[in-house]
């Protein structure tokens, strides 16, 4: 064996993120106790980012099946839904949360080239992306730093990769002061039977690695995701990988039209634990084995160590079999796109990883121990409720004071970055690159994309919010998944499938662990009301920060990426007021709740309080009424109550419109709860004056419960005869704060 190796012990196993009964368990597996290599396989395979060891029994309690699935959960490295006219949407969300936080550029722009690199392994063109943000308190130097790092690596590398982005959310919580969170969603098209497996099979067949040299960035990058981050996190930079989209664009465009060649019989993304991640994988899944000579891989440092080469993290690469005798087909092709692609192996009978370095053998493992679902250890941890449900319990809205002037209230409630516009975010991503998408210009509440070519259309939506998951994981996860398909709804499409991003703190904490699995339940519950399967994504423990030896967890976030297909795009359904005179109503039951707001948050102070109102039965009906309406063309606008309750609603479709609007609230209801609250299942809508006879009738012959607010007008805010002042006036604010506060 290689002779630079260190002796192995439990103490190095530890070091590697590995158990003393882990240890045990690999000594048994190989007969004989590893070498440092083999047991730097092992302890990046069965990681928790790659072994789920932590998750897997819970997510197989998650819906999976559905009409419109092409291929399971979990059976490819995206999720693949049929969208009509022969063609499919594969579409995955990942997270790429302790890099972003050490390497804010970096860790964001290689978080958005590895999920595209997911989506065109499987021979798919991604059209679009999104992503799902998670800051600190922005007040805070750090913060801003690492907003504009997070940003401008998103924005750098979609547009300079040549995929648009199209929607997301970013949030501020002083949770995520140092453990910031960055999930990336990436979507894509491809002809039905055209996608190409992550499998290796066939004796003797080539093996390729494609793209870029293998780098000393990102070695043990999949253990450092399953670890805390803490004060000395920084000194792992090693463990953020560099990337380069200009290399990535040649990629996608080499990778499918080496697919065309009919000579390609397996390929994955190399991201986490990079050779060894799609070694193993690929030759689990075809019940293979492969044979590798470490030594071909095209190397950008000299000297790399074999476990270096194995477990390095760096960008833009691919692993490729290819057919036996057409070897010629696939370098070519690379060639052309001025790309190396190196044959470093072939796969084997016999189900064992070999890898040979100089002519020596440095490791050798049977693939299935290494993965999830074969030999990966999968534990079932213990959870305790936790502690601070009781602080939420003890809330009592009859001690929140309301307010003396409202318009005060309302404007200051829009100095919550959490309300405010993001544009300062997504001015500095490209939405227009290949004229897909439909809401740049026209917004919705999901963003629509055009499928070239066709009369369809894809929704596509991010949504958690994080403070209702805190407050009631089982609750609130199901609003996340309610509030996804009602975006969805609103914009005229119909809720089809769901990736997600499970981001939660240590799983060894049993109250961290108990969020996790009522917030699973809660999640699965509400996908099969709404009949949108979870097709994959990915988990992400760890996400806390120790400092001076207290553990802080950040809130609960299981970020939910929903695709919606809108079958005929002619029908697409905007959020903004149309026309003076236009009659507004919301259809949903309103209440005397404020729990979870904004507004208790944001203007009082208040942290603890319960989740707000959720009937997963009455979410369903109304979202049902919306589609109905907008197939009946009967309405104008659509836009859903959320964050900052319906006041901010109203004020959004209007400033969408450049129009005003005049109301009345209800007597029988608390009025800032009926104002700022953001208790569920609520849709304003508008109508035309001549279509209002058909709307009441149909909600009416529907038993929906429904209010008529007041009327579009022009240019002036009116709530109970109080002038709020000008829409321009608060159209300025809205769409500059978050920019003043990035300035500081």
């Amino acid at each position: 064996m290689h002779a630079v190796e260190p002796q192995v012990t439990v103490e190095i196993a530890q070091q590697l993120g590995l158990t003393p009964d882990e240890f045990q368990r690999i000594q048994q597996i190989m007969g004989r106790v590893p070498n440092f290599t083999e047991l730097s396989i092992f302890s990046v395979m069965w990681s928790e980012h790659c072994s789920y060891k932590n998750s897997i029994l819970w997510l197989k309690t998650l819906p999976r099946d559905g009409e419109r699935l092409l291929v399971g959960a979990g059976e490819e490295n995206a999720g693949l839904v049929d969208i009509g006219n022969g063609l499919a949407c594969a579409f995955k969300i990942e997270s790429h949360n302790h890099p972003s936080a050490i390497e804010p550029y970096q860790g964001a722009a290689t978080g958005v080239g590895g999920i595209h690199r997911d989506i065109f392994t499987m021979g798919a063109r991604p059209i679009a992306a999104l992503n799902s943000l998670r800051f600190g308190n922005i007040e805070l130097n750090h913060t801003r730093q690492l907003v504009k790092g997070v940003v401008h690596g998103i924005g750098d590398y979609g547009n300079c990769f040549g995929v648009p982005t199209v929607g997301g959310e970013v949030y501020f919580y002083d949770c995520y002061n140092q453990n910031i969170l960055v999930n990336a969603m990436s979507a894509g098209i491809v002809e039905v039977g055209k996608t190409v497996s992550a499998i290796a099979e066939g004796k003797g067949n080539p093996v390729f690695i494609v793209g870029s040299s293998t780098g000393k960035d990102g070695i043990h990058g999949a253990t450092f995701a399953s670890a805390d981050l803490t004060e000395d996190s920084a000194e792992d930079l090693p463990s953020v990988q560099v990337g380069d989209p200009f290399q990535e664009k040649l990629l996608l465009e080499a990778s499918l039209e080496a697919i065309q060649t009919g000579a390609v019989v397996g390929m994955q993304d190399m991201g986490a634990a990079g050779i060894t991640c799609s070694t193993s994988e690929m030759s689990a899944k075809g019940g293979v084995g492969m044979r590798i000579d470490l030594s071909l891989v095209p190397t950008r440092q000299s000297n790399m160590r074999p476990f270096e080469i194995l477990l390095s993290e760096s960008q833009e690469r691919m692993l490729i079999v290819g057919k036996k005798g057409q070897e010629q087909l696939l370098l070519d092709v690379f060639e052309k796109w001025d790309l190396q692609c190196a044959q470093i192996g072939e796969v084997i009978d016999g189900g064992r990883l070999e890898f040979y370095y100089e002519g020596e053998k440095v490791a050798d493992v049977p693939a299935e121990s290494l993965v999830l679902g074969g030999g990966a250890p999968v534990y079932k941890r213990d959870y305790t409720k936790p502690a601070y449900l009781d602080e939420i319990e003890k809330f009592s809205l009859s001690k929140v004071p309301a307010p003396l002037n409202y318009q005060a209230t309302a404007r200051q409630l829009l100095t919550s970055p959490n309300l405010v516009s993001k544009r300062w975010v997504y001015e500095q991503y490209d939405s227009m690159v290949r004229t897909n998408s439909m809401s740049t210009n026209a917004p919705s509440d999901a963003a629509i994309v055009r499928v070239k070519n066709t009369n369809t259309a894809l929704a596509l939506t991010t949504d958690c919010n994080s403070a209702y998951v805190y407050a009631d994981p089982y609750i609130g996860a199901m609003i996340a998944v309610a509030e996804a398909a009602r975006n969805i709804v609103c914009s005229g499409g119909l809720p089809v499938a769901i990736t997600n991003c499970l981001n939660f703190g240590n799983p060894y904490n049993p109250e961290v662990y108990w969020q996790f699995v009522h917030a699973i339940k809660g999640m699965g519950e509400a996908c099969r009301k709404f009949d949108t399967p979870v097709t994959g994504g990915n988990v992400s423990f760890y996400n806390q920060t120790v400092i001076k030896d207290k553990t802080e967890p950040v809130y609960p976030t299981p970020t939910i990426g929903m695709l919606g297909v809108l079958d005929d795009a002619s029908l697409a359904m905007t959020l903004s007021f149309k026309s003076a005179g236009d009659q507004i109503y919301m259809i949903g039951t309103p209440s005397n709740d404020l729990g979870s707001s904004e507004y208790l948050r944001h203007v009082h102070g208040i942290i603890y309080s319960p989740v707000p109102h959720f009937d997963l039965n009455e979410e369903y009906q109304v979202q049902q009424i919306i589609a109905a309406l907008i197939s009946k063309q009967y309405i104008d606008s659509a836009h859903d109550v959320s964050e900052g309750g319906l006041f901010l609603t109203l004020l959004e479709s209007a400033m969408a419109g450049g129009l005003g609007f005049d109301i009345e609230t209800d007597a029988n209801f608390r009025k800032d709860a009926y104002l700022f609250g953001e208790g569920q299942s609520r849709i304003v809508v508008s109508v035309k004056p001549e279509n209002e006879d058909e709307l009441v009738n149909h909600l009416n012959a529907n038993n929906v419960s429904f209010t008529r607010l007041g009327e579009v007008i022009a240019h002036q805010i009116i709530i109970d005869e109080e002038n709020f002042g000008t829409i321009a006036s608060w159209q300025e604010h809205y769409h500059n704060f978050l920019g003043s506060l990035m300035s500081h």
